[in-house]
């Protein structure tokens, strides 16, 4: 009777021996090594490229300030780490950057929507910018109460246009409304309609006529 193998008298099976290149993944795991990381690893990755994909999507529609994409961000549920990753890096790129688009709303909101002062704070509040760099924006836009009244009095004039069929204390009530909701003072606003109603602005005539 041929003697008993090692394997036989122990019950176990004999190791097996891969040809190189061929031992399959489990096989090339350390003894108590399951391989338990590499799932959140993969997993993280694939997190981090959607969180890109989601804020490019929401910039290409406009520009939006850093509590914006973290808002959208968050809504996609998201963690907070890939959140703060995908931020800084952003930020990094100069894809978000907090000061440029408070001066860029500054500028926009004057020019294309003819807003006072209050109304652009507003605006630039509404969208979580913090009030330091609202300040810095403002200071460097250089326009001072004069420029402010300037630009009532020509929304007014071209307002009162539109009101000349109405009798002159409602023209006013309804100018004065219009002129807040624009987010000018109320100085600037007294000093506005009475120019477009009394028909006159830096000395020259509105051409507005009132019942």
């Amino acid at each position: 009777m041929a003697p008993s193998t090692d394997a036989e008298t122990t019950g176990s099976i004999a190791p097996v021996t891969y040809l190189f290149g061929a031992a399959p993944e489990s096989a090339s795991l350390g003894a108590g090594d399951s391989g338990e990381g590499a799932p959140p690893a993969v997993s993280n990755d694939r997190a981090a490229r959607r969180a890109e994909n989601v804020s490019l999507n929401g910039l290409t529609r406009r520009n939006m300030s850093r509590w914006e994409i973290e808002k959208l961000l968050t809504s996609r549920e998201l963690s907070e780490d890939v959140i703060a990753a995908e931020v800084a890096r952003l930020e990094g790129v100069g894809l978000i950057d907090d000061a440029a688009l408070a001066e860029t709303l500054v500028r926009t909101q004057r020019e294309r929507k003819g807003l006072g002062r209050q109304a652009v704070i507003a605006e630039l509040r509404r969208r979580h910018i913090d009030q330091s760099i609202i300040d810095a924006a403002l200071d460097a836009d250089g326009s001072d109460e004069d420029a402010e009244q300037d630009r009532a009095n020509e929304l007014a004039i071209k307002k009162a246009r539109a009101l000349s069929s109405y009798d002159q204390e409602t023209a006013k009530r309804r100018l004065t409304g219009f002129l807040m909701r624009k987010g000018y003072s109320s100085s600037i606003v007294r000093a506005a309609t009475d120019a477009a109603l009394n028909g006159r602005a830096g000395g020259r005539s509105s051409g507005v006529q009132f019942r």
